[in-house]
C-alpha cells in the first residue's frame, strides 16, 4: 500500500513523522503519526505502542501535547497514533461531538449511514499494523494504549485479540460503555439495537468473559469532570477483582481529563509496555 509522508520532525533523536494513505476498509484517505525512535537509525526494528485517541482528536494531539518522545527514545520504542475516524466529505458525521468524525469508538459500524465508512476496528486490528510493519524497521512485539474513548479501543481491542499485544494501558477509560451515555449513544448509532454486539466491544464484558489475561495498567483522575457518569472505574475494578485479570488501577487526587494528566504519567505507561516486550 502507498503512503504518504506529509510532515518529519526530529525529536530526541528520532523522528515525528506524518502519512495519509487510502484505507481500504473505511474507504476513504486516513493519517496516521508515527515516532521512531534514534535505534531505528541503524536499521534495528523496535517494537510498537500503538495509541488511541479521544473523542474529538486525532493523530496530533498525543503526539503534540502529551511528551511521550523523550522516554520512547531512552526506551527504543516506536509510537502509533492513528486518526479517531474516518474523514472526509463524503463521509458521514453529526452535529455533536460525540458521534461522527473524531468519535469512532473503534469499531465496525453495521448500521446506515455509518456503515460505509465507520470500520476503526479492522483499521487498528487490521489494516494500520499491516502497513506500519511493511513500511518501517519495527518488530511484532506491540502494544496498545489510549485515552477516554481510546482507552476503550485500547482496552477492548487487546481483550478481543489475545496474544496480539503483550500489554495494553489506558488513561480515564470508557470501561462500560454499554452503561453510560458516550457509549449507549455511539453503540446504538453505529452497532443497532442488539446489546450483545455492544456487549463485545465493552471491556468489562470482555474481562467477564475472558480466559486469556493480557496485563492492564490504567490510571484515573479523581478530579474528572466525566468519573461518575461516563467513565466508571468501579466497574472495572470489580471485574477484575471477580476474574482474578492482572489489572493495575491508579486513581490520582486533584487530576482531570485532560492532556496534562496524561503528560503527568505517560513516561509510567511506556515503561509499563516496556518491561512486557
Amino acid at each position: 500500500m502507498t503512503i504518504e509522508n506529509i510532515s518529519c520532525n526530529k525529536s530526541f533523536g528520532g523522528w515525528h513523522k506524518q502519512y495519509t494513505h487510502r484505507s481500504e476498509v473505511n474507504r476513504c484517505t486516513m493519517r496516521f503519526a508515527i515516532y521512531l525512535p534514534p535505534q531505528c537509525s541503524n536499521g534495528t526494528k523496535v517494537p510498537v505502542v500503538y495509541w488511541l485517541s479521544g473523542l474529538t482528536c486525532s493523530d496530533e494531539n498525543f503526539m503534540q501535547k502529551a511528551g511521550a518522545q523523550r522516554v520512547a527514545a531512552e526506551l527504543g520504542v516506536a509510537i502509533v497514533a492513528p486518526d479517531t475516524s474516518p474523514r472526509g466529505d463524503d463521509v458521514a458525521d453529526d452535529d455533536n461531538y460525540d458521534l461522527g468524525k473524531g468519535a469512532g469508538f473503534y469499531v465496525n459500524a453495521t448500521q446506515s449511514p455509518w456503515t460505509t465508512h465507520y470500520h476503526m476496528y479492522d483499521y487498528v486490528v487490521k489494516e494500520l499494523p499491516a502497513i506500519i510493519e511493511e513500511n518501517f524497521p519495527v518488530s511484532d512485539k506491540r502494544a496498545i494504549a489510549g485515552h477516554s474513548m481510546g482507552g476503550h479501543g485500547a482496552l477492548s481491542i487487546a481483550l478481543k485479540n489475545p496474544g496480539m499485544f503483550a500489554s495494553a494501558s489506558a488513561f480515564s477509560p470508557i470501561t462500560n460503555p454499554v452503561n453510560c451515555p458516550w457509549g449507549q449513544k455511539a453503540f446504538t448509532a453505529y452497532l443497532g439495537d442488539d446489546k450483545s454486539a455492544w456487549e463485545a466491544h465493552d471491556t468489562v464484558c470482555l474481562i467477564n468473559a475472558s480466559k486469556a489475561h493480557t496485563p492492564m495498567l490504567v490510571d484515573q483522575g479523581l478530579d474528572d469532570n466525566f468519573l461518575a457518569e461516563q467513565l466508571k472505574p468501579e466497574a472495572l475494578q470489580h471485574a477484575a477483582e471477580a476474574n482474578q485479570y492482572p489489572l493495575t488501577l491508579r486513581q490520582h487526587e486533584g487530576y482531570d481529563h485532560s492532556y496534562y494528566f496524561i503528560a503527568s504519567f505517560i513516561d509510567d505507561h511506556l515503561r509499563f509496555h516496556a518491561g512486557h516486550f
